[in-house]
């Protein structure tokens, strides 16, 4: 790479840092948002929009573990389901457990209704079955799978 490329492309892997320090992983939304950035020269778009991000997650009484589970809980509400298990997924990385999860799903049943808190226990399942492995997905027979102690 030459200079100006190296400098963007390191530019663009501190965005991609800052999804990774949050949610455990970039989501392949901020990818796409990435590429096409770089590809039109809007990169800094996309680092004010992850700087704004990080001071919103990072300095706020809530803290991160709280911050994920209110996105969960708005993306739920809002019936967007990519965007609810990114979240979802980032409260978990963040130290939530299943229970914190499904309290908000349920949470949600009263604030938006029995379609938000269906997305959300269906989220929490697909992660629960992610989490347990192939075995999992085979069906019961397989064994129960992670949280299934708890009621999904």
């Amino acid at each position: 790479m030459s200079g100006p490329d190296e400098a963007l492309a390191l530019r663009a892997e501190a965005v991609r840092e800052r999804h990774r320090t949050t949610l455990g992983s970039v989501p392949a939304g901020v990818e796409a948002r990435l590429g096409l950035a770089l590809a039109h020269g809007r990169l800094h778009t996309e680092e004010a929009l992850a700087g704004l991000r990080h001071v919103v997650l990072t300095d706020n009484a809530l803290g991160g573990r709280v911050q994920q589970l209110v996105h969960f809980g708005q993306l739920l509400a809002l019936g967007r389901a990519e965007p609810a298990r990114i979240h979802a997924r980032g409260a978990l990385h963040a130290g939530a457990g299943v229970a914190d999860l499904i309290g908000v799903a349920e949470t949600a049943l009263l604030t938006a209704g029995v379609p938000a808190y269906a997305l959300g226990i269906e989220t929490i399942v697909e992660l629960t079955e992610a989490a347990a492995g192939p075995e999992a997905a085979a069906g019961p027979a397989a064994g129960p799978a992670a949280g299934a102690g708890e009621p999904l």
